[in-house]
């Protein structure tokens, strides 16, 4: 799902501009005609979120300003791109102050708007990923984090956030990768435990001959190669969280000691002279089915009823697809700052690459991937080139990987290789060569010049007076880029006449 515009202008003529050049940028669009209206739309309960606010700054009634100034009292974090006729460096800072990315002057051009949401989306990505994983290592993580367009994520979050007001064990199911640690650490984050100890064991990595220590803790010479005292999970997540991850791969004998201290409250180190009160709450995950587990005997009934008090069941990725986009741009957006990489974002074409797939591994996949694609990436926004193994998989997506020739591959079929056109406004100067470097001057100059000569039909008169040049300058660059000037004169000699009354005056 490609993301949304809201474009606020009281012109309707603006509104219908604006809105056709931000759909050919492949983004889907909304408008209101008043900042009232504005307001009104970027309400939480308004229906689907906004990403996106471009913003008319003078309007009747509620102006851009007040409608930015609102926007921060009511804590919504919209990027908003602000928009004027009068383009004054003090309208300009106040914006800016009041919370705006950027800043156009109409009539804005085509490549202009397209990167200032590009830009502004990429930052607020980018802010939104860092203040989650800020909010993750100190404890803090809400369900407010984690903002889901899915309705299966939505009825996720809403079931989370009522076991978050008591301590009432949970148990999380779902295939690998889905996220069950973040919903745990969500959980947490909203309960009165916010900012204590989350402790997370993955019981099928831990030794068999290990877990009690693991677990439990054990004394000084407990048994050979206990050389100094270990307090265990149990303990060092006293008055916060303890996080049991793939519970179904617990063995049998520590399914019997696990139960003991859940059911207790303490536990028994090994070596210990007397059990250890703890007070945790307990989280517990698993990608297997539980009641098949006890059914053949692996797992303890009585224990799987002691953790499926309040089960949660996580969707996969490949059912709540309108959440694949917003994970997808933030993963881009903190990787290309982890690799210093400059990525504006992700194209259209990617995007419906992305969201076709089917990620049998989840979010955790999701991730791997675009991190794999910023590494690769070379331009200033990931391509399908940048995902040819899941592009094989996607009817219509085929990339072709090129080989050296050889005998054999001149007589292999050609495979099927998709072309990507841009469609660029004729009107718009394009400022950056095919390398993505800008051009030079002299092209840049060149080009505005063989412009104005088509628009004004060879007027000469009419092109310098425009520029705001000479005729005596326009020949002469004209004579230097070889650039034709006698075609448009009319045959009644008006550019003649245009000379003679520039002469006379």
């Amino acid at each position: 799902m490609s993301c949304l515009v809201l474009i606020v202008d009281d012109d309707p003529v603006q509104r219908r501009l604006l809105e056709a050049l931000v759909r050919r940028f492949g983004y889907e669009t909304e408008t209101a005609e008043s900042g009232e209206a504005a307001l009104a739309r970027t309400d939480p309960a308004a229906g689907r979120p906004v990403d996106l606010i471009i913003l008319d700054l003078v309007m009747p009634d509620l102006d851009g300003m007040a409608v930015l100034s609102k926007l921060r009292e009511l804590n919504r974090q919209i990027p908003t791109v602000v928009q004027t006729a009068h383009g004054s460096i003090e309208a300009v800072i106040s914006a800016m102050r009041a919370g705006a990315y950027d800043f156009v002057v109409k009539p804005v051009g085509a490549e202009r708007l397209q990167i200032s949401i590009k830009n502004a989306l990429r930052v607020d990505a980018l802010e939104d990923e860092v203040r989650r994983l800020n909010r993750q290592a100190s404890g803090t993580l809400s369900f407010r984090d984690l903002a889901s367009r899915s309705a299966e994520m939505e009825r996720v979050i809403k079931l989370g956030e009522r076991a978050a007001k008591s301590t009432i064990p949970v148990l999380l199911e779902g295939e690998s990768g889905v996220g069950k640690e973040v919903i745990a650490r969500a959980i947490q984050g909203a309960s009165d435990r916010r900012g204590r100890p989350f402790v997370t064991v993955n019981c099928g990595a831990l030794p068999e001959n290990l877990i009690e220590s693991i677990l439990f803790g054990h004394e000084k010479g407990a048994f050979t190669g206990a050389n100094e005292k270990h307090l265990g999970k149990f303990v060092e997540a006293h008055s916060g969280t303890l996080f049991l991850d793939e519970i179904g791969e617990l063995p049998p004998d520590a399914q019997v000691k696990l139960l003991r201290a859940l059911q207790e409250g303490e536990v028994d180190p090994v070596g210990g002279k007397r059990p250890v009160k703890v007070d945790i709450r307990l989280i517990s995950a698993t990608n297997q089915n539980l009641i098949e587990l006890v059914k053949s005997g692996v797992f303890r009934e009585d224990l799987y009823y002691r953790l499926n008090v309040f089960p949660i069941t996580i969707p996969p990725l490949r059912t709540r697809r309108s959440d694949i986009v917003d994970l997808a741009r933030r993963f881009s957006a903190r990787f290309a700052a982890e690799e210093g990489k400059r990525l504006r974002g992700i194209s259209s074409e990617a995007l419906a690459l992305i969201e076709s797939y089917q990620w049998p591994g989840n979010v955790r996949q999701l991730e791997n991937v675009i991190f794999r694609a910023v590494v690769l990436a070379d331009g200033d926004e990931l391509t399908i080139s940048e995902f040819p193994q899941i592009a094989a998989q996607v009817d219509g997506f085929d990339v072709r990987i090129p080989a050296a020739p050889s005998a054999t591959a001149r007589e292999m079929k050609p495979e099927r290789e998709i072309i990507r056109v841009e469609v660029h406004d004729p009107n718009v100067l394009r400022l950056l060569d095919e390398a993505g470097n800008l051009r030079r001057f002299e092209q840049l100059e060149a080009e505005t010049l063989r412009f104005a000569l088509g628009y004004y039909r060879g007027q000469m008169s009419a092109v310098a007076r425009k520029l705001g040049i000479g005729r005596s300058t326009l020949y002469r660059k004209l004579k230097e880029y070889g650039l034709q000037h006698g075609e448009g004169e009319s045959a009644s000699g008006k550019e003649g006449d245009d000379s003679q009354n520039n002469a006379a005056a």
